[in-house]
């Protein structure tokens, strides 16, 4: 059997071990495959790997001796599942491997802007600190997180441990979910959507994106926050409309952002959040610790084993 990575630098930029995956065939490992490389590589495939690479119907169509198709991620758009269905190819993703890498990232954003250490540093560094007329110094408004409010969009794995940061901070929780949620713990509450961005001090996204949730972080519910709180994304960037959040920064509607993803990825140049006010942007690696990506790799090589074995766990078609 052939099994082809297809794309394997994100996951494995050369500290992991792709050795393991030989047991399941004769192993071609690519850093990245582009749509003119992608029949070539796959041709012969009954294993394909793929983090980013787009597998659409033509393309599963042209692979006949195709039978798995492991994502490398959570998210499956990059695949056409009923295609793969269609043709018999089961699909996978890697579900829950690194929730406590992601929140930790949406805590270091919140203490990016609470406390502002790098803006700091830089200050020390140009001498700002030795030309101070004072033993200390300061450029902007420093916040205490203790008794603040910290709004959770999204209750699943990365949303709790988010809260449950944030609430080691001292900080009381509200959390906002499709269907109430009860017997939460002391600290936290259930809240509707209008309450949480209305009461919270910082929002943060911890919810799927989907086609009735896309872009629904606009002008009018930024309006309707506080004039010091701020917005984190840690989920995806479809969820906010970007050129509405952009203005609703430089205009001081809100007091500032930390995003760890875009609508487009890499961004254009012009993407409106670049260079907003206050808006502090990280490149999608939340996910990417090294303890993150080794549960992921142990998780894809679970699910080969398991549908090697008859019985695949993380299908999603």
């Amino acid at each position: 059997m052939k099994v082809v990575v297809l794309d394997g630098a994100t996951l494995n930029p050369g500290d992991l071990d792709w050795s393991p995956l030989a047991a399941f065939g004769e192993l071609h490992c690519h850093d990245q495959t582009t749509p003119e490389q992608l029949l070539e590589r796959a041709a012969g495939a009954a294993i394909l790997l793929t983090n980013k690479v787009v597998l659409d119907r033509a393309t599963l169509e042209a692979l006949p001796a195709l039978r798995y198709i492991g994502v490398t991620a959570t998210g499956v758009n990059v695949v056409d599942l009923a295609a793969a269905a269609e043709r018999g190819i089961v699909v996978t993703n890697t579900p829950a491997y690194g929730p406590e890498s992601v929140a930790q990232m949406a805590i270091a954003h919140l203490l990016h802007h609470a406390s502002a250490v790098a803006e700091h540093h830089h200050a020390v560094q140009q001498g700002q600190w030795a030309s101070a007329p004072q033993f200390c110094f300061w450029n902007r408004p420093l916040m205490a997180l203790s008794g603040k409010t910290f709004g959770v969009m999204g209750f699943g794995a990365i949303g709790q441990a988010a809260a449950r940061m944030a609430r080691g901070f001292n900080m009381t929780i509200l959390v906002h979910t499709r269907t109430p949620i009860e017997g939460l713990p002391d600290g936290y509450r259930w809240v509707d959507q209008s309450t949480l961005f209305a009461e919270s001090d910082v929002v943060s996204l911890h919810c799927p994106q989907t086609e009735a949730n896309t872009g629904f972080i606009n002008a009018e519910l930024l309006a309707t926050m506080k004039p010091n709180a701020l917005l984190i994304n840690t989920a995806r960037g479809g969820l906010v409309n970007e050129r509405e959040l952009a203005d609703a920064l430089n205009r001081g509607v809100i007091a500032g952002a930390g995003l760890d993803v875009l609508s487009s990825e890499p961004p254009q140049p012009d993407n409106p959040l670049i260079g907003a006010r206050n808006c502090v942007i990280t490149p999608h690696n939340a996910w990417a610790t090294y303890e993150a990506r080794s549960n992921l790799l142990a998780i894809v090589l679970d699910n080969l084993r398991a549908w090697q074995a008859g019985s695949p766990t993380n299908q999603v078609n």
